[in-house]
């Protein structure tokens, strides 16, 4: 069995797959420690601007552009299932690049978007012309969005919207900001909509930056008074909370996949390093410690790509997948840390280095298990389906 490949694929999948294989092995990997060191002296794990162009324009080259996108916004109208055997591909380089557009968003909008705003914002960002965040979490309302207290007043043809968001990623980039917020008086989840908010728009503050683990940053946002037309109300009033929960679903899917491309990194260089280390005359690869690192990796390797799959197909025919989404998240990103710290062991000292990807990988995990909802919150929300027979 060949832990780097997927047991079933269709041929579209597959030269997908080889595809991006190649694209990360000759244009990502040796970008790699240029990023790392940047990183590592306190430059941020980002891209300059001459390293993204380039990548940019490699994709566009070999095809990779808009892979989920439908056909009339110049994509390649992939299923989920081929988007994730990419996503999976692109995680074994630490390099922060996606490529365009990024999916969570996408998919909302193509569920949802009314024709005027599929004209004005979808088709530009399905074409990767523009970027999009997504404000969900408050101060108070991280992983139970359902408590969200942010609030959206009619007042002729526009709303104001007032409140906080936190933990928002992409905001300096972005040209627009889907937004949720409550317009009725439901509890929980009735009573949100989602709103397109365009940069720059009065009364949109970027509060503060919030530097996370795994270089990453995220933004808190403050909105004052801030009006936004009603025709850029995104679905419909006061049922924004489905919509929103495909785009979480997706981005789930997408983590899950990612994991497995981290984990197979990690067992990558493991396999490398146990092939080649002697300690007390002994090659770690003949240590029972490290085989059984090896074991556990494939082994919740092959059953996370299994989850992916699943998932992904059952996205594709729209179904009810919340169970399937918090199962892969937990146990994606569970999986991946495990795999990644056993690697970070197995390499010793040189394993918890910042010259090495496998620290860096590690906190973006870590990072992982908490946003789009933590661990703890999706084994509830399985736990309760199951007792109540749901599952």
């Amino acid at each position: 069995m060949d832990h780097n490949q997927p047991h079933a694929a269709t041929e579209e999948t597959r030269m997908l797959r080889d595809l991006v294989a190649k694209f990360v092995e000759r244009d990502l990997m040796p970008i790699e420690p240029a990023v790392l060191k940047r990183e590592a002296s306190g430059g941020g794990f980002k891209l300059s601007a001459e390293e993204e162009e380039a990548l940019l324009a490699r994709c566009k080259e070999l095809g990779l552009w808009g892979l989920d996108v439908p056909e009339e916004f110049g994509g390649a109208n992939l299923p989920l299932l081929s988007l994730a055997a990419a996503e999976e591909e692109m995680a074994r380089a630490c390099v922060p690049f996606t490529i365009p557009p990024d999916s969570p968003n996408l998919h909302m909008m193509l569920a949802v978007a009314s024709p005027v705003q599929r004209a004005k914002y979808l088709d530009p960002y399905a074409r990767g012309e523009q970027r999009s965040a997504m404000a969900i979490s408050e101060p108070g309302a991280g992983g139970d969005p359902a408590g969200m207290t942010t609030r959206a007043v009619r007042e002729g043809d526009d709303w104001v919207i007032n409140g906080r968001k936190i933990w928002v990623s992409n905001v300096p980039r972005a040209d627009f900001i889907i937004l949720m917020a409550r317009t009725g008086d439901g509890k929980r989840q009735d009573g949100i909509t989602a709103f397109i908010v365009e940069k720059g728009t009065p009364g949109f503050v970027i509060e503060r930056a919030i530097p996370m683990v795994g270089g990453r940053t995220t933004y808190e946002l403050v909105f004052e008074d801030c009006r936004v037309p009603h025709e850029n109300v995104l679905g419909e009033l006061g049922r924004g909370y489905a919509p929103m929960q495909l785009r979480l679903n997706v981005r789930r899917m997408q983590m899950g996949a990612r994991c497995v491309g981290m984990a197979r990194r990690a067992l990558e260089m493991m396999a490398d390093h146990a092939q080649n280390r002697v300690t007390w005359g002994v090659r770690l690869a003949d240590r029972q410690a490290i085989q059984w690192f090896a074991a556990d990796a494939v082994m919740e390797m092959h059953a996370c790509r299994l989850m992916v799959e699943d998932l992904a197909r059952k996205l594709d025919a729209g179904a009810d997948v919340r169970t399937e989404a918090s199962i892969l998240k937990v146990r994606a990103t569970e999986m991946a840390q495990q795999v990644l710290d056993n690697a970070m062991q197995t390499f010793g000292a040189m394993g918890v280095t910042k010259e090495l990807p496998l620290q860096l990988m590690h906190q973006q995990v870590r990072l992982m298990r908490v946003y789009e909802g933590p661990s703890e919150v999706h084994r509830s929300a399985i736990g309760r389906r199951a007792l109540g027979g749901k599952v």
